[in-house]
């Protein structure tokens, strides 16, 4: 069994996706610790000016000691404001009269106190419209030990895994040989980001996943595969 795994993401990128297609599960890891400036609540979407961060305000008390599923959300007018940034931005895109009321119902209805759970049922939506069918479980539910690349491992351990699927920040600190024991496959995702069509000039990789489907509808999981690997290949 393949398994990869991430912390919580706001309106995620393209190699998140390629890296979860390629897995057979995916652990949603919601025991990380919250990171300020990170992209646990935010990310980035083009406007005619350039990039443009699209952030989800959140309580500052003690912040940076609690997990990303326990940082609650401030409501004040964010949806509505995000909306409309998304609006103003893509309402020319080919496919923005496909997905955008759809998104803005899912944004909407998953206006929840949580960090974690809005992050979820966003990266469950973006799933659904990619037809990635991998199933999702989360990290709170079990009992992972250790830290960093024991972590990991223990991950797999206890998730029954033959082989897992790091980023490229992976080989920073993977315990090979560990993993190695345990008879645990390696890969480390190495992501080509594809070039597509884009609004507004000049194209700009990095932008969040919304800026794939309203430029390229059906054929985004095609665009997030091009260049890349389309299987796992351990080391």
């Amino acid at each position: 069994m393949i398994l990869t795994a991430h912390q919580p993401v706001y309106l995620p990128w393209l190699g998140l996706f390629h890296k979860i297609a390629l897995a057979e599960l995916f652990c949603y890891f919601d025991i990380v610790q919250y990171q300020k400036r990170d992209f646990n609540n935010r990310n980035k979407i083009k406007t005619s000016a350039g990039e443009m961060w699209l952030t989800v305000p959140v309580e500052s008390k003690d912040h940076l000691e609690k997990n990303v599923s326990t940082i609650r959300i401030v409501q004040d007018g964010w949806i509505k404001k995000h909306l409309r940034a998304i609006e103003l931005n893509y309402r020319k895109a080919p496919y923005f009269d496909k997905y955008y009321d759809p998104f803005a119902a899912k944004l909407r209805s998953s206006s929840t106190t949580d960090l974690g759970t809005l992050n979820l049922e966003l990266l469950k939506y973006f799933l659904a419209e990619l037809g990635i069918a991998t199933p999702i479980v989360l990290a709170s539910d079990y009992d992972f030990k250790g830290d960093k690349s024991d972590l990991v491992l223990s991950m797999c351990e206890v998730l029954g895994a033959t082989g897992y699927i790091f980023g490229n920040n992976g080989l920073d600190y993977a315990d090979k040989l560990a993993f190695q024991r345990s008879g645990v496959d390696l890969q480390f995702q190495s992501y080509n980001h594809p070039e597509y069509r884009q609004l507004n000039g000049t194209f700009l990789p990095y932008m969040s996943t919304l800026d794939l489907l309203f430029n390229e509808g059906e054929m985004s999981l095609e665009m997030i595969l091009t260049d890349n690997v389309t299987s796992f290949t351990p080391l």
